[in-house]
């Protein structure tokens, strides 16, 4: 994660859990709103998860030796060099692939007003 750009890193939180997500999303978020989180359940992966009401969206992210794709049974989707990448390229409806929820507004966290120890606890980069 450290290769990649601020943009990415702002909006990385890290091991936190789908239930805490969904929180975070719906208390500081609006639809298009988005974060990526290390996956739960697939080591190296992570999730994209977008707010489209009434739900949290949850696209997973995953590498090959080419590059970064959305997790897709068995279809080979575009590749991107970095995570930067191709969530921008989603973020602006050039990729080709799967439509996923709007990306419209990125959840920054170095934004959001938590006090820390309360119910939102990420990871931060080092």
């Amino acid at each position: 994660m450290e290769s990649e750009g601020r943009a990415v890193q702002s909006i990385y939180y890290g091991r936190i859990g789908s239930e805490a997500t969904e929180r975070l999303l719906e208390r500081f978020g609006h639809e298009g709103s988005f974060l990526l989180r290390d996956s739960e359940t697939m080591p190296g992966a992570y999730c994209l998860c977008v707010r489209k009401a009434p739900f949290v969206h949850t696209y997973r992210l995953v590498h090959a030796t080419d590059g970064w794709s959305l997790q897709d049974s068995g279809v080979r989707l575009q590749r991107f060099r970095t995570l930067e990448t191709l969530i921008e390229s989603y973020r602006r409806g050039t990729a080709s692939g799967p439509c996923i929820a709007s990306l419209t507004d990125p959840l920054d966290k170095t934004q959001l007003q938590v006090p820390f120890g309360q119910d939102f606890v990420y990871m931060e980069m080092k």
